[in-house]
């Protein structure tokens, strides 16, 4: 008697095989019932409301605002640098004399200033009173004309 030319494995194997090509014809079928594709141009519009929200329906035109075109800025703010304080005041948080440098904090925004010895005009040690002015450096703002009060 001759065995089967079939195992189990290969049995299994078969219909794992059958199982999936099922399930894309299942989501195949699916998909093609549930086409979204030649909707309408209105199905396919989505309005924003007053609040921001997205809708379907358009919105009210009596609630509707006219704006001036005048008043709408398109460019950044011209920046003005007599707006801005020229002497500023702080104190020494940190000083390194060996390697010549420490920061200020500036008593009015809070913010650590970078300070090197070279734009001081005497010795500074820390929780020393000072008036600074700044200037952009290749890391952020620099402290220049450091004074002593």
């Amino acid at each position: 008697m001759g065995r089967s030319q079939e195992t189990v494995g290969k049995k299994e194997k078969e219909k794992k095989k059958a199982k999936k090509r099922q399930d894309k014809e299942e989501r195949k079928e699916e998909r093609k019932a549930n086409n979204s594709k030649g909707k309408g141009l209105n199905e396919m519009l989505a309005y924003i409301d007053e609040n921001g929200n997205i809708s379907d329906t358009p919105p009210d035109p009596a609630k509707r605002k006219e704006i001036n075109i005048e008043e709408i800025l398109i460019s950044a703010p011209k920046h003005n640098p007599a707006d801005r304080e020229v002497e500023r005041k702080g104190v020494v948080s940190f000083f390194n004399d060996a390697k010549g440098y420490g920061f200020i904090n500036d008593l009015q925004s809070q913010e650590s200033i970078f300070v090197h010895i070279n734009n001081t005009s005497g010795p500074l040690k820390e929780r020393d009173k000072v008036t600074f002015e700044t200037e952009k450096g290749p890391k952020g703002l620099t402290a220049v004309k450091v004074k002593k009060i």
